[in-house]
């Protein structure tokens, strides 16, 4: 087949029309790119074509049948006809088979769908003959109705179902007149193993299966592009809103990270912004009580607070941090804000406490602290290795690729404590104790040097340090590793074998990897994997965390960091440049963490913390520190949608703010692409954007000449000028899908896949020799059980957004999932409600019986404030980064019954 870039153009005509097309490309594409509407039921672009439903039937000269246009490539010189009688007569006796059994109101509540459009453009309105039976009616799911009445039999949910999701959902009972589809088993929807990520209804022609939304109100008056709130994934959307609401939102079709799939909470969980708690007036707290207040006021009292306390206890006495669910362009200001008005570097973000460990692991063996390859590189590698992330849950539409790549051939390898869905899928699953990834991937580099699976050639040209660590590795054999990990030898061999011999390999590591003791060196020693086996600077390679929130990849580049300025470019090394670029010195001292933070407010050496779009209080671990730890403070500025629990319980001012779908900005995916966001309804009447509220407390403390931005691409073009590799990425270059960085200039195409010819750090990068240092937080007889904490599907994070929208009937609460050994052992039901105590404190949750946890082993999510998790989870910290260790937490459990 030709190549579709090499920009050649076949020639043929349509009805005696001349016409291009691109070579490779369908008939049925070539007709639609012609402004020309063919009707199509079974065919949908991000779907195999079939061909079966046979509306887009066309002839081509010299063949004496028709054909499916949807799956007929074009040709050179070929002639196509299109609209002759004998075609339009067989469009029409088509559409008549369907109306005889099609409800005739379903028409007038739905004109925009593709069958009922066919049905009026070749007049069979008149003939629709069939009538509802409510056994085909399924309105169990929160966000999915089903009316199999409307159904045609085109299988389109089906294929969309297993093609692009990889869930198998729905299938195909009976055969002939009794044909007709159903979720799994024939179940309800609600109760079969639907994820609602909405792909079916997304495809559906009829409205068979269709989002509630959109029964619930009139149709979208207007639609804009933008890029989703929630995982770093960053798929773009397509939101429908009317009467100034959001009523509906569908998959951009063309986005890159996306391809026209959304998951459940991108597609669904909008309904947060009219929820009856968001907060619209500014909040200070006098005599424990939160009083209204005007904007001037708010603004005015946290000015004059924070010039007090710079005065009283000097500028590092102040702290800033950034926010994840921020714009690039507002963690911008929040820092500059840091570092030129309050005169510190005490800024940081929510990185610090999950991927902090990548970034600087990232940076320091390869020179950039930032994923090497593009997500469109899960189609191109032979095998995955995912390391502690369960990509189907917290990154779906990347999981979802990665699932679909499986099932295409792709090798996987998972690394994972509990049997994860993509492990199903896996060639090796290992499931290492919690805390020893250290030792898992010194025996599985010991493995690639003992039987000689090593890159010779690449290793040779570009890494230095082979022998090195060859001598250090010799007594890691698989054997020794296994003692700790608690897996066979064989399988960390199997493992090993799997990734060296199928290139090109690409390895996915999330949380589970980086919140631990020892995070920062298991990211190095997975990147010693890669550079042994030559898997980075090429396409279908590299390491690749998945970033956990939208926005928490741009929020540590933009500078939100103690340690570096925007572009992650170490302070000293730019310090010139940028106090040249804003016209003021920058502090000397330096910066704290948010962990360093939280023990210098103990200690009365921090008084004051403005925390914008983060609740520290119910996501940071050992919520006894952090409650000390705040409580110990002058002030408090908390600056979000809703009153989260750190400000509910410890902050001292409340500032409201704009959601990200009502302002202008851009955010940063986990592949490195910088995205727009854009405005797709008008923000409450009180609230403002978070850069705005920024600048005015700056101009306030006298520094409006620095802040006196007007619009957030105003902002951008400065980010741009200090930020030499994002100096290309200006508005209209990132219209419509954005660019990876680097990108340096406006005519650079941006940046694939990095570190090709050479590293960032130079020509040639060192493997790292790693010791394996287990965590203090060791189980003992008091404390038996090993508690791993994450997210899930339904819930996102601190569920500030989520916990307020319909998800919260897939997901209610939190549980605490234990194996059905330890559940029989301990006499526990499905449940059954349990106290976990650890040695930091201790908490109350229903039990899960789930066989995808190991023995000895227990998971939780942290997102019901009621329960407070984190209330048990560790003091341990990452000794390189402060990320905290929230995947080991030693505990016992006691029956509440």
């Amino acid at each position: 087949m030709p190549n579709e870039r090499d920009g050649r153009q076949l020639q043929l005509s349509i009805d005696d029309a001349p016409c291009a097309a691109r070579p490779g490309s369908t008939v049925l594409e070539t007709l639609s790119r012609a402004g020309m509407h063919l009707p199509q039921l079974c065919h949908d672009p991000r779907l195999t074509p079939r061909g079966v439903c046979r509306l887009c039937l066309v002839h081509l000269d010299g063949q004496e049948r028709p054909v499916p246009a949807c799956t007929t490539l074009v040709r050179d010189g070929m002639s196509v006809r299109v609209r002759t009688p004998e075609l339009e007569s067989m469009r029409h006796m088509v559409l008549e088979e369907f109306a005889w059994r099609y409800p005739a109101d379903a028409v007038a509540r739905a004109p925009e769908k593709p069958l009922h459009q066919a049905f009026h453009a070749y007049g069979v309105l008149g003939e629709l003959r069939g009538d509802r039976d409510p056994a085909l009616i399924d309105d169990s799911h929160p966000y999915l109705h089903v009316d199999l009445n409307q159904c045609i039999e085109c299988y389109r949910c089906v294929r969309i179902c297993d093609e692009l999701q990889g869930q198998f959902v729905w299938r195909i009972l009976n055969r002939g007149a009794r044909t007709r589809v159903a979720p799994d088993g024939g179940k309800s929807l609600r109760e079969s193993s639907c994820v609602g990520c909405g792909a079916c209804a997304d495809s559906c022609p009829t409205g068979a299966i269709e989002d509630r939304t959109l029964l619930s109100a009139a149709l979208p008056s207007t639609w804009t592009r933008t890029t989703c709130p929630y995982c770093g994934v960053g798929c773009e959307l397509d939101v429908g809103a009317r009467d100034g609401r959001i009523v509906n939102i569908k998959p951009t079709r063309d986005a890159p990270v996306n391809k026209g799939h959304l998951c459940v909470k991108g597609r669904y969980a909008f309904g947060y912004l009219r929820s009856s708690d968001r907060v619209t007036t500014p909040l200070i707290r006098e005599g424990g009580r939160w009083l209204d207040a005007s904007w001037s006021e708010a603004i005015g009292h946290v000015a004059e607070e924070l010039a007090r306390i710079k005065k009283e206890h000097g500028p590092d006495a102040l702290a800033v941090l950034g926010s994840a669910r921020a714009t690039n362009e507002e963690n911008y200001v929040a820092q500059k804000f840091a570092r030129v008005v309050l005169g510190t570097n005490n800024v940081d973000c929510c990185a610090r406490v999950c991927h902090a460990p990548s970034a600087a692991a990232l940076k320091a063996m390869l020179g950039t602290g930032a994923a090497t390859n593009s997500f469109d590189d899960i189609e191109r590698a032979r095998c995955i290795l995912i390391c502690g992330a369960n990509a189907t849950e917290n990154h779906p539409v990347v999981g979802a690729r990665i699932k679909q790549a499986a099932l295409r051939g792709a090798r996987l390898v998972v690394i994972d404590p509990r049997r994860i869905e993509l492990a199903d899928h896996a060639e090796v699953h290992l499931q290492p104790r919690p805390g020893t990834n250290v030792p898992l991937f010194n025996a599985m580099a010991h493995t690639l040097l003992a039987e000689g699976l090593v890159d010779r050639a690449f290793l040779a040209e570009r890494v230095d340090g082979v022998e090195e660590l060859r001598s250090f590795l010799a007594t890691w054999t698989p054997e020794r590793a296994a003692q700790l990990c608690g897996v066979d030898a064989e399988a960390i061999r199997r493992a090993a074998r799997v990734y060296a011999t199928h290139a090109p390999a690409m390895s996915f590591h999330g949380l589970g990897l980086t919140e631990h003791v020892q995070g920062t060196e298991s990211v190095m020693a997975l990147v010693n994997l890669a550079l042994l086996t030559g898997n980075l600077g090429k396409p279908g390679a590299g390491v690749n965390p998945l970033r956990g929130q939208n926005n928490v990849q741009g929020s540590a580049h933009m500078g939100c960091e103690p340690a570096n300025l925007t572009g992650y470019v170490p302070l000293e090394q730019a310090r010139e440049r940028f106090e040249k670029a804003w016209s003021s010195p920058l502090p000397r001292t330096r910066g704290l963490d948010l962990m360093e933070m939280s023990d210098a407010a103990r200690d009365r050496r921090l008084h004051a913390l403005w925390a914008i779009g983060y609740d520290v209080l119910l996501t940071n671990p050992d919520e006894r520190a952090t409650r000390e730890a705040f409580s110990a403070m002058d002030l408090v500025v908390v600056q979000d949608l809703f009153l989260n629990e750190t400000a509910r319980e410890l902050g001292h001012v409340f500032l409201p703010v704009s959601a990200s779908y009502e302002k202008d900005g851009t955010f940063m995916n986990a592949e490195r692409r910088v995205q727009r966001v854009r405005q797709a309804v008008e923000p409450p009447s009180g609230v403002k954007t978070d850069w705005a509220i920024v600048c005015e407390v700056a101009a306030a403390m006298g520094h409006a000449k620095g802040f006196a931005f007007q619009s957030a691409e105003e902002i951008w073009d400065e980010v741009r000028s200090v930020w030499t590799a994002g100096a290309g990425l200006s508005y209209r270059r990132l219209e419509p899908s954005g660019l990876q960085w680097p990108c340096p200039a406006e005519d650079h195409p941006g940046t694939q896949v990095l570190h090709q010819g050479a590293f960032a750090i130079g020509p040639r990068a060192s493997l790292r020799r790693i010791e394996f240092k287990p965590t203090p937080e060791a189980t003992t007889a008091e404390f038996p059980f090993v508690l791993i904490t994450g997210r899930t599907l339904y819930q996102f994070n601190a569920g500030t957004m989520t916990g307020r929208t319909r998800n919260l009937e897939l997901r209610p609460r939190d549980v605490l999932a234990m194996s059905p050994a330890d559940a029989a052992r301990l006499g526990l039901r499905e449940g059954a409600r349990i106290r976990i105590r650890s040695r930091h404190g201790e908490t109350a949750l229903p039990v899960s019986i789930d066989d995808r946890v190991a023995p000895g082993q227990l998971f939780a999510t942290f997102h019901t404030v009621e329960a407070f998790l984190n209330r048990v989870t560790s003091d341990q910290r990452d000794a390189l980064t402060n990320t905290p260790e929230y995947k080991v937490t030693a505990v016992a459990l006691q029956s509440e019954a």
